[in-house]
């Protein structure tokens, strides 16, 4: 008896943790790299970078909130259309010379208690932050 309950406890939790897993999402990826800077520009529309800077963010504990924001934000199946960017969002990674990419991410800043919308310049993908994510990220953005 010991063994049937033993084991069936084993087969929920998996099952729990199995589903608590494809619950979650795919999530927003940034190389496995230290970040340097981040720097935002009012978007010109989807597909390009705007390089007119008006914001660059390199306090350690800025910079981790970002990241955060990013990589936690969840895919959202299928397509979506959705208005021009709010800002463009340039990361950069510390390396020597310049060797690694910038990532070019589009953003749609949400407004107090709403997601956040994020999407990389060469997909159409679009992934959403947390309303906290958001709050976050309105703290930095537009503080400023």
């Amino acid at each position: 008896m010991k063994v049937i309950f033993s084991i069936l406890t084993i087969l929920c939790m998996a099952i729990a943790l199995i589903g608590s897993q494809l619950q979650q999402g795919e999530t927003m990826v940034l190389l496995d790299e230290k970040i340097s800077e981040i720097k935002i520009s009012e978007s010109n529309g989807t597909g390009e970078m705007n390089e007119e800077i008006i914001l660059s963010i390199k306090e350690e504990e800025s910079l981790d909130v970002f990241e955060k924001a990013i990589t936690t934000s969840v895919k959202q199946p299928g397509e979506v259309k959705i208005s021009e960017p709010d800002y463009d969002v340039m990361v950069e990674y510390e390396a020597e010379e310049g060797g690694l990419p910038t990532h070019g991410i589009h953003l749609w800043l949400g407004k107090e208690n709403e997601k956040s919308t994020f999407m990389y310049i060469t997909d159409d993908s679009i992934y959403l932050t947390s309303p906290q994510m958001t709050k976050e990220l309105r703290r930095l953005i537009l503080s400023e």
